[in-house]
Protein backbone atom coordinates (compact mmCIF):
# COMPACT_ATOMS: atom_id res chain seq x y z
CA UNK A 1 0.00 0.00 0.00
CA UNK A 2 0.96 3.85 -1.09
CA UNK A 3 1.84 6.13 1.66
CA UNK A 4 -0.70 8.44 -0.02
CA UNK A 5 -3.20 5.27 0.41
CA UNK A 6 -2.49 4.82 4.13
CA UNK A 7 -2.59 8.83 5.04
CA UNK A 8 -5.85 8.13 3.36
CA UNK A 9 -6.82 5.54 5.75
CA UNK A 10 -5.28 6.83 8.92
CA UNK A 11 -6.90 10.20 9.20
CA UNK A 12 -7.54 11.97 12.57
CA UNK A 13 -10.88 11.12 14.46
CA UNK A 14 -12.43 14.73 13.59
CA UNK A 15 -12.28 13.40 10.53
CA UNK A 16 -14.18 10.26 10.36
CA UNK A 17 -16.74 11.66 12.75
CA UNK A 18 -17.13 14.42 9.94
CA UNK A 19 -17.19 11.96 7.31
CA UNK A 20 -19.61 9.87 8.92
CA UNK A 21 -21.99 12.67 9.64
CA UNK A 22 -22.08 13.82 5.73
CA UNK A 23 -22.89 10.08 5.01
CA UNK A 24 -25.92 10.34 7.07
CA UNK A 25 -26.32 13.96 5.63
CA UNK A 26 -26.66 12.79 2.18
CA UNK A 27 -28.85 10.06 2.85
CA UNK A 28 -31.42 12.78 3.11
CA UNK A 29 -31.34 12.92 -0.81
CA UNK A 30 -32.48 9.28 -1.48
CA UNK A 31 -34.11 8.45 1.67
CA UNK A 32 -37.72 8.79 1.29
CA UNK A 33 -38.13 7.69 -2.20
CA UNK A 34 -38.50 3.75 -1.27
CA UNK A 35 -41.14 4.65 1.00
CA UNK A 36 -43.45 7.38 -1.00
CA UNK A 37 -45.97 4.98 -1.35
CA UNK A 38 -45.88 3.88 2.09
CA UNK A 39 -46.31 7.16 3.18
CA UNK A 40 -49.18 8.37 1.27
CA UNK A 41 -51.36 5.11 2.18
CA UNK A 42 -50.21 5.54 5.95
CA UNK A 43 -51.11 9.28 5.71
CA UNK A 44 -54.16 8.64 3.46
CA UNK A 45 -52.63 11.11 1.10
CA UNK A 46 -52.39 11.30 -2.95
CA UNK A 47 -49.00 11.21 -4.73
CA UNK A 48 -48.92 15.35 -5.40
CA UNK A 49 -49.13 15.63 -1.75
CA UNK A 50 -46.53 13.24 -1.01
CA UNK A 51 -43.95 14.92 -3.27
CA UNK A 52 -44.61 18.36 -1.50
CA UNK A 53 -41.57 16.34 0.86
CA UNK A 54 -39.17 17.44 -1.55
CA UNK A 55 -40.70 20.79 -2.04
CA UNK A 56 -40.91 21.54 1.00
CA UNK A 57 -37.14 20.70 2.00
CA UNK A 58 -35.45 21.95 -1.29
CA UNK A 59 -37.71 24.90 -0.83
CA UNK A 60 -35.88 25.81 2.67
CA UNK A 61 -32.54 24.14 1.44
CA UNK A 62 -32.66 26.68 -1.85
CA UNK A 63 -33.22 30.20 0.27
CA UNK A 64 -30.58 28.99 2.55
CA UNK A 65 -28.52 28.70 0.05
CA UNK A 66 -28.41 32.74 0.43
CA UNK A 67 -27.68 32.74 3.79
CA UNK A 68 -25.85 29.80 4.69
CA UNK A 69 -22.49 31.74 3.85
CA UNK A 70 -23.86 34.67 5.89
CA UNK A 71 -24.30 32.21 8.89
CA UNK A 72 -20.70 30.08 8.48
CA UNK A 73 -18.49 33.13 7.93
CA UNK A 74 -19.91 34.42 11.60
CA UNK A 75 -19.88 30.89 13.52
CA UNK A 76 -17.37 29.09 11.94
CA UNK A 77 -17.41 25.87 10.83
CA UNK A 78 -17.57 23.20 13.79
CA UNK A 79 -19.94 25.27 15.37
CA UNK A 80 -22.29 25.83 11.88
CA UNK A 81 -21.54 21.91 11.17
CA UNK A 82 -23.20 21.10 14.56
CA UNK A 83 -26.24 23.56 14.20
CA UNK A 84 -26.95 21.54 11.05
CA UNK A 85 -26.24 18.57 12.46
CA UNK A 86 -28.53 19.40 15.65
CA UNK A 87 -31.49 20.57 13.30
CA UNK A 88 -31.50 17.21 11.53
CA UNK A 89 -31.90 15.32 14.33
CA UNK A 90 -34.65 17.46 16.04
CA UNK A 91 -37.05 17.69 12.74
CA UNK A 92 -36.11 13.89 11.32
CA UNK A 93 -37.29 12.42 14.76
CA UNK A 94 -40.04 14.96 14.43
CA UNK A 95 -40.87 14.13 11.15
CA UNK A 96 -41.65 10.07 12.49
CA UNK A 97 -44.21 11.48 14.86
CA UNK A 98 -46.03 12.92 11.82
CA UNK A 99 -50.20 12.15 12.09
CA UNK A 100 -50.60 14.03 9.23
CA UNK A 101 -48.93 14.97 5.64
CA UNK A 102 -49.40 18.79 6.57
CA UNK A 103 -47.34 17.64 9.89
CA UNK A 104 -45.03 15.62 7.78
CA UNK A 105 -44.03 18.09 4.92
CA UNK A 106 -43.31 20.92 7.76
CA UNK A 107 -40.73 18.69 9.33
CA UNK A 108 -38.90 18.05 6.13
CA UNK A 109 -38.61 21.31 5.77
CA UNK A 110 -36.87 21.87 8.92
CA UNK A 111 -34.86 19.05 8.08
CA UNK A 112 -33.79 20.66 4.83
CA UNK A 113 -32.75 23.78 6.87
CA UNK A 114 -30.51 22.01 8.44
CA UNK A 115 -29.33 20.13 5.56
CA UNK A 116 -28.13 23.52 4.05
CA UNK A 117 -25.91 24.51 7.34
CA UNK A 118 -24.45 20.79 7.14
CA UNK A 119 -23.22 20.36 3.50
CA UNK A 120 -22.17 23.92 3.07
CA UNK A 121 -19.30 23.10 5.70
CA UNK A 122 -18.64 19.40 5.43
CA UNK A 123 -16.25 20.20 2.70
CA UNK A 124 -14.01 22.68 4.29
CA UNK A 125 -14.36 21.19 8.18
CA UNK A 126 -12.53 17.81 6.13
CA UNK A 127 -10.10 19.95 4.62
CA UNK A 128 -8.77 21.16 7.70
CA UNK A 129 -8.95 18.37 9.23
CA UNK A 130 -7.62 15.90 7.12
CA UNK A 131 -3.75 14.40 7.11
CA UNK A 132 -1.90 13.65 3.75
CA UNK A 133 -3.10 16.71 1.70
CA UNK A 134 -6.17 18.06 -0.31
CA UNK A 135 -6.34 15.23 -2.59
CA UNK A 136 -7.22 12.91 1.28
CA UNK A 137 -9.71 14.85 2.18
CA UNK A 138 -11.32 15.25 -1.29
CA UNK A 139 -11.37 11.53 -1.82
CA UNK A 140 -12.56 11.07 1.92
CA UNK A 141 -15.20 13.83 1.11
CA UNK A 142 -16.80 11.69 -2.32
CA UNK A 143 -16.59 8.77 -0.54
CA UNK A 144 -19.36 10.23 1.91
CA UNK A 145 -20.95 11.57 -0.79
CA UNK A 146 -21.17 8.37 -2.56
CA UNK A 147 -22.23 6.32 0.34
CA UNK A 148 -24.78 8.68 1.36
CA UNK A 149 -26.26 8.95 -1.69
CA UNK A 150 -26.30 5.25 -2.31
CA UNK A 151 -27.01 3.80 0.96
CA UNK A 152 -29.76 6.35 1.73
CA UNK A 153 -32.54 4.12 -0.97
CA UNK A 154 -31.24 1.21 1.00
CA UNK A 155 -31.57 2.19 4.39
CA UNK A 156 -35.10 3.70 3.90
CA UNK A 157 -36.00 0.48 1.81
CA UNK A 158 -34.68 -1.83 5.10
CA UNK A 159 -36.26 0.23 8.24
CA UNK A 160 -39.67 0.96 6.05
CA UNK A 161 -40.12 -2.21 5.11
CA UNK A 162 -41.28 -2.55 8.94
CA UNK A 163 -43.07 1.15 8.81
CA UNK A 164 -42.66 4.45 7.03
CA UNK A 165 -41.60 6.52 10.33
CA UNK A 166 -38.36 4.35 11.12
CA UNK A 167 -36.29 5.79 8.37
CA UNK A 168 -36.88 9.24 10.12
CA UNK A 169 -36.23 7.26 13.59
CA UNK A 170 -33.53 5.82 12.34
CA UNK A 171 -31.78 9.14 10.13
CA UNK A 172 -32.20 10.78 13.80
CA UNK A 173 -30.49 8.09 15.99
CA UNK A 174 -27.09 8.36 13.28
CA UNK A 175 -27.05 11.94 12.87
CA UNK A 176 -27.18 11.68 17.03
CA UNK A 177 -24.54 9.90 16.73
CA UNK A 178 -22.52 12.49 14.11
CA UNK A 179 -23.66 14.88 16.81
CA UNK A 180 -21.62 13.93 19.68
CA UNK A 181 -18.63 12.70 17.40
CA UNK A 182 -18.21 15.91 16.14
CA UNK A 183 -18.74 17.70 19.39
CA UNK A 184 -16.40 15.29 21.32
CA UNK A 185 -13.62 15.05 18.47
CA UNK A 186 -13.72 18.09 16.61
CA UNK A 187 -11.31 20.93 17.61
CA UNK A 188 -13.09 24.72 17.14
CA UNK A 189 -12.04 25.67 13.02
CA UNK A 190 -11.15 29.55 12.39
CA UNK A 191 -13.37 31.56 10.90
CA UNK A 192 -12.87 32.96 7.52
CA UNK A 193 -10.80 36.03 7.42
CA UNK A 194 -13.87 37.91 5.21
CA UNK A 195 -17.63 37.67 6.03
CA UNK A 196 -19.84 36.82 3.52
CA UNK A 197 -22.89 39.40 3.41
CA UNK A 198 -26.46 38.86 2.87
CA UNK A 199 -27.28 39.85 -0.61
CA UNK A 200 -23.88 38.76 -2.35
CA UNK A 201 -24.85 35.29 -3.62
CA UNK A 202 -28.43 37.54 -5.42
CA UNK A 203 -25.58 40.03 -6.74
CA UNK A 204 -23.56 37.24 -8.56
CA UNK A 205 -26.00 36.32 -10.15
CA UNK A 206 -26.14 39.33 -12.25
CA UNK A 207 -23.06 38.15 -13.72
CA UNK A 208 -24.42 36.58 -17.34
CA UNK A 209 -22.01 33.67 -17.37
CA UNK A 210 -23.17 32.61 -13.72
CA UNK A 211 -26.91 32.93 -14.68
CA UNK A 212 -26.81 31.01 -17.78
CA UNK A 213 -25.27 28.50 -16.31
CA UNK A 214 -27.80 28.33 -13.70
CA UNK A 215 -30.74 28.62 -15.87
CA UNK A 216 -29.40 25.83 -17.72
CA UNK A 217 -28.39 23.79 -14.53
CA UNK A 218 -32.48 24.42 -13.23
CA UNK A 219 -33.93 23.08 -16.72
CA UNK A 220 -31.99 20.20 -16.23
CA UNK A 221 -32.84 19.29 -12.40
CA UNK A 222 -36.27 19.66 -13.20
CA UNK A 223 -35.96 16.53 -15.07
CA UNK A 224 -33.16 15.19 -12.54
CA UNK A 225 -35.76 15.62 -9.59
CA UNK A 226 -38.88 14.16 -11.94
CA UNK A 227 -37.15 10.97 -11.82
CA UNK A 228 -36.57 11.04 -8.14
CA UNK A 229 -40.04 12.47 -6.84
CA UNK A 230 -42.33 10.82 -9.13
CA UNK A 231 -41.03 7.99 -10.79
CA UNK A 232 -41.37 5.46 -7.62
CA UNK A 233 -44.80 6.16 -7.87
CA UNK A 234 -44.87 4.86 -11.59
CA UNK A 235 -42.68 1.73 -10.47
CA UNK A 236 -45.57 0.55 -7.63
CA UNK A 237 -43.23 -1.81 -6.44
CA UNK A 238 -42.13 -3.04 -2.72
CA UNK A 239 -39.94 -0.74 -0.15
CA UNK A 240 -36.90 -3.20 -0.70
CA UNK A 241 -37.14 -3.09 -4.43
CA UNK A 242 -36.96 0.39 -5.01
CA UNK A 243 -34.40 0.98 -2.21
CA UNK A 244 -32.47 -1.22 -4.39
CA UNK A 245 -32.91 0.72 -7.76
CA UNK A 246 -32.02 3.51 -6.39
CA UNK A 247 -29.30 2.46 -4.75
CA UNK A 248 -27.80 1.34 -8.38
CA UNK A 249 -29.10 4.93 -9.09
CA UNK A 250 -26.76 6.55 -6.27
CA UNK A 251 -24.17 4.34 -7.27
CA UNK A 252 -23.80 4.86 -10.50
CA UNK A 253 -24.10 8.63 -9.74
CA UNK A 254 -21.21 8.80 -7.45
CA UNK A 255 -18.97 6.59 -9.67
CA UNK A 256 -19.73 8.69 -13.03
CA UNK A 257 -19.57 12.26 -11.06
CA UNK A 258 -16.14 11.59 -8.51
CA UNK A 259 -14.36 9.40 -11.42
CA UNK A 260 -15.74 9.42 -15.00
CA UNK A 261 -16.48 13.40 -15.08
CA UNK A 262 -12.92 14.56 -14.78
CA UNK A 263 -11.70 11.98 -17.18
CA UNK A 264 -14.00 13.16 -20.18
CA UNK A 265 -13.39 16.57 -19.15
CA UNK A 266 -9.98 16.02 -19.87
CA UNK A 267 -11.11 14.72 -23.33
CA UNK A 268 -14.36 17.06 -24.69
CA UNK A 269 -15.65 20.48 -24.36
CA UNK A 270 -18.07 20.83 -21.13
CA UNK A 271 -20.52 22.00 -23.86
CA UNK A 272 -19.96 18.62 -26.10
CA UNK A 273 -20.33 16.62 -22.47
CA UNK A 274 -23.58 18.20 -21.27
CA UNK A 275 -25.56 18.01 -24.60
CA UNK A 276 -24.23 14.38 -25.82
CA UNK A 277 -25.52 13.21 -21.74
CA UNK A 278 -28.94 15.77 -21.50
CA UNK A 279 -30.10 14.30 -24.73
CA UNK A 280 -29.08 10.96 -23.12
CA UNK A 281 -31.19 11.61 -20.19
CA UNK A 282 -34.29 13.24 -22.35
CA UNK A 283 -33.99 9.44 -24.44
CA UNK A 284 -33.86 7.63 -20.90
CA UNK A 285 -36.89 9.42 -20.09
CA UNK A 286 -38.93 9.07 -23.11
CA UNK A 287 -38.14 5.67 -22.92
CA UNK A 288 -39.46 5.59 -19.34
CA UNK A 289 -42.82 7.05 -20.53
CA UNK A 290 -44.20 3.84 -22.69
CA UNK A 291 -42.39 1.14 -20.78
CA UNK A 292 -43.07 -1.24 -18.41
CA UNK A 293 -42.11 -0.66 -14.81
CA UNK A 294 -39.18 -3.11 -15.01
CA UNK A 295 -37.47 -1.02 -18.33
CA UNK A 296 -38.42 2.14 -15.82
CA UNK A 297 -36.34 0.99 -12.91
CA UNK A 298 -33.55 0.04 -15.78
CA UNK A 299 -33.65 3.72 -17.19
CA UNK A 300 -33.25 5.06 -13.52
CA UNK A 301 -30.19 3.33 -12.83
CA UNK A 302 -28.89 4.04 -16.02
CA UNK A 303 -29.97 7.76 -15.36
CA UNK A 304 -27.53 7.77 -12.18
CA UNK A 305 -24.67 7.55 -14.51
CA UNK A 306 -25.89 10.88 -16.88
CA UNK A 307 -26.83 12.92 -13.62
CA UNK A 308 -23.38 12.12 -11.98
CA UNK A 309 -21.55 13.48 -15.13
CA UNK A 310 -23.48 16.71 -15.89
CA UNK A 311 -23.44 17.46 -12.12
CA UNK A 312 -19.87 17.79 -12.15
CA UNK A 313 -19.67 19.65 -15.37
CA UNK A 314 -22.09 22.15 -14.28
CA UNK A 315 -20.73 22.80 -11.13
CA UNK A 316 -17.16 23.40 -12.63
CA UNK A 317 -18.47 25.56 -15.21
CA UNK A 318 -20.44 27.67 -12.64
CA UNK A 319 -18.05 28.18 -10.60
CA UNK A 320 -15.09 29.02 -12.84
CA UNK A 321 -16.97 31.54 -15.06
CA UNK A 322 -18.33 33.76 -12.57
CA UNK A 323 -15.99 36.71 -11.41
CA UNK A 324 -17.52 36.77 -7.60
CA UNK A 325 -15.35 34.66 -4.96
CA UNK A 326 -16.42 31.16 -5.47
CA UNK A 327 -18.53 30.75 -1.60
CA UNK A 328 -20.47 33.63 -2.71
CA UNK A 329 -21.26 32.16 -6.58
CA UNK A 330 -21.79 28.82 -5.76
CA UNK A 331 -24.40 30.25 -3.43
CA UNK A 332 -26.65 32.14 -5.87
CA UNK A 333 -26.09 28.89 -8.26
CA UNK A 334 -27.02 26.33 -5.46
CA UNK A 335 -29.89 28.53 -5.39
CA UNK A 336 -31.38 28.55 -8.36
CA UNK A 337 -30.94 24.81 -9.42
CA UNK A 338 -31.96 23.43 -6.28
CA UNK A 339 -34.94 25.75 -6.60
CA UNK A 340 -35.77 22.98 -9.51
CA UNK A 341 -36.35 20.70 -6.42
CA UNK A 342 -39.37 22.83 -5.45
CA UNK A 343 -40.75 22.73 -8.40
CA UNK A 344 -40.55 19.23 -10.47
CA UNK A 345 -41.40 17.56 -7.46
CA UNK A 346 -44.75 19.72 -7.08
CA UNK A 347 -45.35 19.84 -10.86
CA UNK A 348 -44.49 15.58 -11.71
CA UNK A 349 -47.50 14.28 -9.99
CA UNK A 350 -50.10 16.92 -10.85
CA UNK A 351 -49.87 16.82 -14.54
CA UNK A 352 -50.06 12.93 -14.10
CA UNK A 353 -53.11 13.14 -12.43
CA UNK A 354 -54.60 16.02 -14.77
CA UNK A 355 -53.09 14.24 -17.61
CA UNK A 356 -51.39 10.91 -17.63
CA UNK A 357 -47.78 9.74 -16.46
CA UNK A 358 -46.51 10.27 -20.41
CA UNK A 359 -47.14 13.86 -20.05
CA UNK A 360 -45.40 14.01 -16.87
CA UNK A 361 -42.45 12.14 -18.52
CA UNK A 362 -42.70 14.31 -21.49
CA UNK A 363 -42.36 17.99 -19.82
CA UNK A 364 -39.21 16.24 -18.44
CA UNK A 365 -37.47 15.17 -21.38
CA UNK A 366 -38.44 18.76 -22.68
CA UNK A 367 -36.85 20.45 -19.72
CA UNK A 368 -33.65 18.38 -20.42
CA UNK A 369 -33.51 19.46 -24.24
CA UNK A 370 -33.92 23.25 -23.44
CA UNK A 371 -30.78 22.95 -20.77
CA UNK A 372 -27.93 22.64 -23.36
CA UNK A 373 -29.88 24.74 -25.33
CA UNK A 374 -29.67 27.44 -23.24
CA UNK A 375 -26.41 27.42 -22.73
CA UNK A 376 -25.85 27.11 -27.05
CA UNK A 377 -27.96 30.22 -27.34
CA UNK A 378 -25.95 32.05 -24.41
CA UNK A 379 -22.50 31.18 -25.03
CA UNK A 380 -20.97 34.47 -25.55
CA UNK A 381 -21.37 34.62 -21.44
CA UNK A 382 -20.07 31.48 -20.88
CA UNK A 383 -16.03 32.46 -21.48
CA UNK A 384 -14.04 30.45 -22.99
CA UNK A 385 -16.53 27.68 -22.18
CA UNK A 386 -18.37 29.33 -25.22
CA UNK A 387 -15.75 29.55 -27.62
CA UNK A 388 -12.52 28.34 -28.77
CA UNK A 389 -10.10 28.94 -26.27
CA UNK A 390 -7.88 32.15 -25.89
CA UNK A 391 -4.35 33.11 -26.19
CA UNK A 392 -2.93 32.91 -22.59
CA UNK A 393 -1.71 36.32 -20.65
CA UNK A 394 1.98 36.70 -20.31
CA UNK A 395 4.13 38.74 -18.58
CA UNK A 396 7.02 38.97 -20.79
CA UNK A 397 7.24 37.57 -24.55
CA UNK A 398 8.41 33.92 -24.60
CA UNK A 399 11.42 32.76 -26.95
CA UNK A 400 10.07 29.60 -28.87
CA UNK A 401 12.10 26.56 -28.43
CA UNK A 402 13.03 27.27 -24.62
CA UNK A 403 12.44 25.00 -21.58
CA UNK A 404 8.67 24.97 -20.17
CA UNK A 405 8.55 24.14 -16.40
CA UNK A 406 5.67 23.33 -15.14
CA UNK A 407 5.26 23.91 -10.87
CA UNK A 408 2.76 21.82 -9.17
CA UNK A 409 3.22 24.17 -5.58
CA UNK A 410 4.71 20.67 -3.37
CA UNK A 411 8.00 19.66 -2.50
CA UNK A 412 9.04 18.54 -5.32
CA UNK A 413 9.22 21.77 -6.82
CA UNK A 414 13.06 22.32 -6.24
CA UNK A 415 13.86 19.25 -7.62
CA UNK A 416 12.17 20.14 -11.05
CA UNK A 417 14.26 24.05 -10.89
CA UNK A 418 17.31 22.11 -11.07
CA UNK A 419 16.64 20.00 -13.82
CA UNK A 420 15.48 23.12 -15.65
CA UNK A 421 18.59 24.87 -14.50
CA UNK A 422 21.19 21.99 -15.24
CA UNK A 423 18.86 21.88 -19.03
CA UNK A 424 18.97 25.65 -19.39
CA UNK A 425 22.65 26.16 -18.69
CA UNK A 426 23.82 23.38 -21.07
CA UNK A 427 21.53 24.45 -24.07
CA UNK A 428 21.19 28.40 -23.42
CA UNK A 429 17.96 28.21 -23.35
CA UNK A 430 15.09 30.67 -21.84
CA UNK A 431 12.85 29.16 -18.91
CA UNK A 432 8.96 29.89 -19.12
CA UNK A 433 8.08 29.11 -15.58
CA UNK A 434 4.50 28.02 -15.78
CA UNK A 435 2.43 27.38 -12.55
CA UNK A 436 -1.51 26.71 -12.44
CA UNK A 437 -3.75 27.89 -9.50
CA UNK A 438 -6.39 25.05 -9.31
CA UNK A 439 -9.73 24.24 -7.85
CA UNK A 440 -11.80 21.05 -7.43
CA UNK A 441 -15.56 21.18 -8.90
CA UNK A 442 -17.74 18.70 -6.84
CA UNK A 443 -21.76 18.54 -6.26
CA UNK A 444 -22.46 22.00 -5.69
CA UNK A 445 -19.55 23.06 -4.11
CA UNK A 446 -15.77 24.34 -4.78
CA UNK A 447 -12.44 23.83 -3.14
CA UNK A 448 -9.57 26.25 -4.09
CA UNK A 449 -6.45 23.98 -3.41
CA UNK A 450 -4.26 27.21 -2.91
CA UNK A 451 -4.43 30.81 -2.31
CA UNK A 452 -4.01 33.52 -5.20
CA UNK A 453 -1.05 35.15 -2.95
CA UNK A 454 0.47 31.42 -2.53
CA UNK A 455 0.56 30.93 -6.21
CA UNK A 456 1.96 34.52 -7.33
CA UNK A 457 4.83 33.86 -4.36
CA UNK A 458 5.46 30.39 -5.59
CA UNK A 459 6.59 32.13 -8.98
CA UNK A 460 8.46 34.73 -7.45
CA UNK A 461 10.81 32.69 -5.83
CA UNK A 462 10.90 30.02 -8.73
CA UNK A 463 11.65 33.06 -11.01
CA UNK A 464 14.33 34.73 -8.66
CA UNK A 465 16.03 31.21 -7.75
CA UNK A 466 16.32 30.66 -11.61
CA UNK A 467 17.96 34.65 -12.37
CA UNK A 468 20.39 33.51 -9.80
CA UNK A 469 21.46 30.85 -12.05
CA UNK A 470 21.97 33.28 -14.85
CA UNK A 471 18.98 32.64 -16.57
CA UNK A 472 16.44 34.32 -19.05
CA UNK A 473 13.10 33.69 -17.14
CA UNK A 474 9.78 34.58 -17.63
CA UNK A 475 6.54 33.43 -15.78
CA UNK A 476 2.82 32.75 -15.79
CA UNK A 477 -0.28 31.70 -13.07
CA UNK A 478 -3.06 30.69 -14.76
CA UNK A 479 -6.26 29.56 -12.92
CA UNK A 480 -8.61 26.49 -13.74
CA UNK A 481 -10.02 23.46 -12.72
CA UNK A 482 -8.20 20.42 -12.24
CA UNK A 483 -10.47 18.91 -14.37
CA UNK A 484 -9.06 21.18 -17.03
CA UNK A 485 -5.86 21.40 -16.12
CA UNK A 486 -4.29 19.19 -19.51
CA UNK A 487 -6.21 21.57 -21.62
CA UNK A 488 -4.58 25.13 -20.20
CA UNK A 489 -0.85 23.76 -19.95
CA UNK A 490 -1.87 22.38 -23.90
CA UNK A 491 -2.39 25.99 -24.53
CA UNK A 492 0.64 27.29 -23.34
CA UNK A 493 2.55 24.91 -25.01
CA UNK A 494 0.96 25.84 -28.34
CA UNK A 495 1.53 29.55 -27.52
CA UNK A 496 5.50 29.71 -26.39
CA UNK A 497 5.94 26.94 -28.42
CA UNK A 498 8.63 25.37 -25.79
CA UNK A 499 11.56 22.17 -26.87
CA UNK A 500 11.09 20.53 -24.00
CA UNK A 501 8.43 20.35 -20.54
CA UNK A 502 9.80 19.25 -17.59
CA UNK A 503 7.17 17.49 -15.16
CA UNK A 504 7.37 15.86 -11.72
CA UNK A 505 6.35 11.82 -11.92
CA UNK A 506 5.48 10.57 -8.74
CA UNK A 507 3.87 7.33 -7.98
CA UNK A 508 1.22 5.89 -10.07
CA UNK A 509 -0.37 4.18 -7.18
CA UNK A 510 -1.27 8.02 -5.87
CA UNK A 511 -5.46 8.43 -4.66
CA UNK A 512 -5.43 11.71 -6.95
CA UNK A 513 -4.92 9.26 -9.78
CA UNK A 514 -8.49 8.19 -9.33
CA UNK A 515 -9.96 11.34 -10.32
CA UNK A 516 -7.59 12.95 -13.05
CA UNK A 517 -5.47 9.88 -14.27
CA UNK A 518 -2.03 10.91 -14.93
CA UNK A 519 -0.97 14.33 -16.32
CA UNK A 520 2.30 13.23 -17.40
CA UNK A 521 0.80 10.48 -19.53
CA UNK A 522 -2.22 12.60 -20.98
CA UNK A 523 0.41 15.69 -22.50
CA UNK A 524 2.34 12.83 -23.98
CA UNK A 525 -0.90 11.87 -25.38
CA UNK A 526 -1.71 15.14 -26.46
CA UNK A 527 0.92 17.09 -26.83
CA UNK A 528 2.45 17.56 -30.48
CA UNK A 529 5.40 15.24 -31.66
CA UNK A 530 8.14 17.77 -31.51
CA UNK A 531 7.79 18.73 -27.97
CA UNK A 532 10.27 16.57 -25.46
CA UNK A 533 8.83 15.28 -22.07
CA UNK A 534 11.12 15.43 -19.30
CA UNK A 535 9.66 13.42 -16.12
CA UNK A 536 11.59 13.50 -13.51
CA UNK A 537 10.84 10.95 -11.13
CA UNK A 538 9.67 12.13 -7.85
CA UNK A 539 10.56 10.28 -4.50
CA UNK A 540 8.02 9.81 -2.18
CA UNK A 541 8.24 10.10 1.39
Amino acid sequence: MSQDSESFLHQPKAVWASAFACVVGFMSIGLVDPILTSIAAGLHASASQVSLLFTSYFLVTSLMMLLTGFVSSRLGGRKTLLLGAALIVIFSALAGTSDSIAELVGYRAGWGLGNAFFVVTALSVIVASSRGGTTNAILMYEAALGLGISVGPLLGAALGAHSWRYPFFGTATLMAIGFIAILLMLPEQPKPMQKTSLTAPIRALSHGGLLTAASSAFCYNFAFFTILAFVPFVLQMSAHTVGLIFFGWGLLLAIFSVLIAPRLQNRFSALQILTVNLGLLAMLLLVMAYSSPQVVAVCVVLSGAVIGVCSTVYTEIALEISTAPRPVASAGYNFVRWFAGVVAPFVAPLLAEHFSPLVTFWVAAIAAVLAPLVLISRRATLGHYGRSPSVPQVTLPATPGGIMVALPGDRSDSTLLARAIELATTSRASIQVVHVRTFEAFEGSILELETVAQSQQLVISASERLVRAGLQVTSNVLETSTAQLVTCLLEQIEYFKPSRLILGRGTKRSLGHLRHGSLADSLNRLAAADLELILVPLQVT
